[in-house]
């Protein structure tokens, strides 16, 4: 695991971005396309707004994301579907994008999913960490050992308080409770990883995941385990990290 951090938000974002768009442009060399996974959230804010700016054939890009609510809209204003096509997907000429429906039968979008993912590896996994170091909606304690792809996982109160505090709900009433969710074993099996977590929220969730050994009560400990992953954070998300810490990530 590799750490990054920026001077600020604006900073992170282009950093964050043109190494993917880096990532992405090797694959695509490679092998003609590339496979991308997406996160979702307020952190994710500054990473799409530069992503859409860099010089990729976005028509040779597959997309998937890690995850949705169950029962959603796309027209609620919560929906990950909606947020992705507003800022990434009506943006950019993309091959395809998996967008997950939370409206549509669980079992029967787990399915399609699991067969679409299954095709090749994914070769860029953006993976956010949430303020209880969740990664996809993976709360502690996360299950590293399940082996499918996605499943449906129930949301824990400080996930739910999260996206409250994110804007994206009223009251803990309004929130969705259950979600489909990528895997902790699907994330891992990415050819590359980079995290994009700005913002005061997240510094406890950057120092438990940094200080600690691998535990599935702080599922991000689990990216330590991968061996190309790289961290972006800002002054406010790195500001309790030791400089121990620093000098050992850095």
């Amino acid at each position: 695991m590799k750490l990054i951090i920026a001077k600020d938000t604006v900073e992170l974002g282009k950093m964050s971005a043109i190494h993917t768009a880096e990532l992405i442009n090797n694959a695509i060399k490679e092998k003609g396309k590339a496979r991308i996974l997406l996160s979702t959230g307020a952190s994710q804010f500054p990473f799409f707004e530069e992503i859409i700016k860099q010089d990729i054939k976005w028509e040779r890009v597959e997309m998937f994301h890690l995850d949705e609510y169950l029962g959603i809209s796309t027209e609620h204003p919560a929906s990950f579907n909606r947020y992705l096509t507003e800022r990434f997907v009506s943006k950019v000429p993309l091959l395809k994008a998996n967008l997950i429906n939370g409206k549509e039968q669980a079992e029967k979008t787990i399915e399609e999913l699991t067969k679409l993912i299954n095709e090749s590896p994914i070769d860029v996994g953006l993976i956010g960490i949430g303020e209880n170091a969740h990664i996809a909606f993976n709360d502690p304690p996360a299950d590293f050992e399940d082996e499918r792809a996605f499943k449906v996982v129930t949301l824990d109160k400080r996930c739910l308080r999260q996206q409250i505090g994110e804007g994206w709900f009223k009251t803990l009433d309004d929130t969705f409770k259950q979600a489909i969710s990528m895997t902790c074993s699907q994330i891992m099996k990415c050819k590359h990883i980079i995290s994009v977590v700005p913002y005061k929220v997240k510094a406890e969730a950057i120092y438990n995941t940094l200080n600690n050994e691998e535990t599935n009560l702080i599922p991000a400990t689990l990216l330590k385990r991968h061996y190309d992953c790289t961290i972006y954070c800002d002054k406010d998300s790195s500001s309790m990290l030791t400089e121990d810490l620093k000098k050992k990530y850095m």
